[in-house]
């Protein structure tokens, strides 16, 4: 399988606002590969560097150093980004439109027009289980509802990549399911997936690899029965790989 997806040596320094600390440091020297096809899982707690990764990836942050990659085409090249769909952790939709009405939106974005935006919002919106709402404001959508467009929106161009930020973040279990079951039914038509997620059930379920990173540097990756070799559940094994010490007090 060719690699879709790579970072090398990738370190992120913000200035920091912290007395006495000059800089901080996001990202450590991060080392990732995503092959195509794949359903990889990107963990780590509040402040590992996900979102930071994540958004050197679709270029809206610039490395201090290292290099990352997409189709093998430097991400600081506009071209490198139009085979990808993304979906960000915070959904924020134009609610006075319908779900159709914001597809569309995001079709002419992509220069999909007539027919062939037509042809894309179907599938787009029974492959989200939202047909039957397309006319409906989002305004009137329940949170799992305006996950799931966000999904669509994303997918509207086809992409070979999806990278999502948290995708099934504030769901009940039914909508966890839902976006659990979409993200398989990518995977079977050969779509590479790369999602951040604290739900360690979630990524159990449906990831082929993941990484665990920690304070900005790689702490593990593997396959998930890898990672979880010696552990009863990859909770177990993240807990254990990041260093966490559980208060017996």
């Amino acid at each position: 399988m060719s690699v879709i997806l790579k970072t090398d040596k990738l370190r992120v320094e913000y200035r920091s606002r912290e007395l006495g600390q000059a800089v901080k440091v996001a990202l450590n020297g991060l080392d990732l590969e995503v092959s195509t096809g794949e359903v990889f899982g990107f963990l780590g707690p509040n402040g590992a560097g996900k979102t930071t990764t994540i958004n050197c990836l679709l270029g809206f942050v610039q490395p201090t150093s290292g290099a990352a990659s997409l189709f093998g085409i430097d991400v600081r090249q506009p071209i490198a980004r139009q085979r990808i769909g993304y979906l960000p952790e915070m959904t924020y939709y134009y609610k006075f439109l319908t779900g159709e009405e914001l597809l569309r939106f995001y079709a002419s974005i992509f220069a999909l027009t007539g027919a062939e935006a037509d042809k894309r919002i179907d599938q787009t919106l029974k492959l989200v289980e939202l047909d039957a709402a397309r006319k409906r404001l989002i305004k009137t959508y329940s949170k799992g509802m305006q996950q799931r467009v966000g999904l669509a929106q994303a997918l509207i161009n086809n992409p070979d990549l999806l990278i999502l930020d948290e995708p099934t973040s504030g769901l009940d279990p039914l909508g966890r399911m839902k976006v659990r079951d979409i993200i398989q039914r990518l995977k079977n038509e050969g779509k590479t997936v790369f999602f951040s997620s604290h739900e360690l059930g979630e990524v159990e379920t449906v990831c082929d690899r993941v990484a665990i990173i920690a304070e900005g540097s790689l702490k593990a990756a593997g396959r998930v029965q890898e990672i979880m070799r010696g552990h009863p559940t990859l909770e177990k094994a993240f807990l254990n790989i990041i260093g966490y010490q559980a208060d017996k007090n």
